[in-house]
């Protein structure tokens, strides 16, 4: 019997999930309508499985976004996969969600920018580049101002292409400062496919990088707002160490 995996993403905007084996997709399922991934997840989860006649035993492995994204979505996403795997007793891989989204411009020859609306005028970026089929991450993931990271961009002077939902908030800003320089993904390109991070989760699980349930932790770049707020009333950063 094939392997299986399941990924799990409620990281981004987008709640969604998918099963593939080596042979590819076997099922995948997501939602964009604004509501809480909260309440909306585990329904969907359970339709699509039941839809695709695979049971949760049958999963060899599981897969979920840490971040960068919403905080209370990578926390839906890690507390559905720890509570799956204490449950099945099976490993688990963590994708970050801007290698996952940067795949949706799989055979671009083009500089790749995903950039994620992180709220409070920043996104969460980094730059990837494919080469021989293989799409390399070439900078740090990060939380950054629109503004610091297109005068940086400006330098590379070439063309880039940007996808994600942050460029429904910062097109025309993109735009002005890039000139011809900047590029944009098709409409549907600009959400995280629940099924790209099943195929990273696999080469993770067939190279061996799996995690336990106590080591799996979020990605989140900057602190939260309670965080922040805690380290004012308190006279610190917030950070540790």
């Amino acid at each position: 019997m094939k392997m299986k995996l399941l990924a799990i993403d409620t990281a981004t905007k987008i709640a969604g999930a998918a099963v593939i084996n080596e042979s590819g997709v076997l099922a995948e399922s997501w939602l964009n309508t604004g509501k809480t991934h909260s309440q909306k997840f585990l329904p969907m989860l359970e339709s699509m499985l039941k839809n695709a006649d695979i049971t949760l035993e049958e999963i060899d492995c599981f897969a979920v976004t840490v971040g960068p994204g919403s905080f209370t979505g990578v926390r839906i996403g890690l507390a559905t996969l720890k509570g799956l795997i204490q449950v099945l007793e099976k490993p688990a891989v963590s994708v970050v969600t801007l290698d996952a989204l940067c795949r949706n411009l799989s055979g671009s020859t083009e500089l790749i920018c995903p950039v994620l609306d992180a709220r409070k005028n920043e996104v969460y970026t980094a730059l990837y580049r494919e080469e021989a089929g293989v799409i390399t991450r070439i900078s740090p993931y990060r939380a950054v101002s629109p503004t610091q990271l297109l005068s940086e961009l400006k330098l590379q002077n070439e063309k880039i292409t940007f996808l994600g939902d942050g460029v429904f908030v910062h097109r025309e800003t993109i735009q002005d400062e890039l000139g011809s320089n900047a590029a944009f993904a098709e409409y549907t390109r600009n959400f995280l496919r629940p099924s790209e991070v099943a195929f990273i989760g696999w080469e993770k699980f067939i190279q061996g990088e799996t995690v336990g349930i106590n080591d799996i932790s979020p990605l989140y770049l900057r602190l939260s707002e309670a965080e922040v707020k805690w380290a004012e009333a308190h006279g610190g950063c917030g950070c540790d160490g």
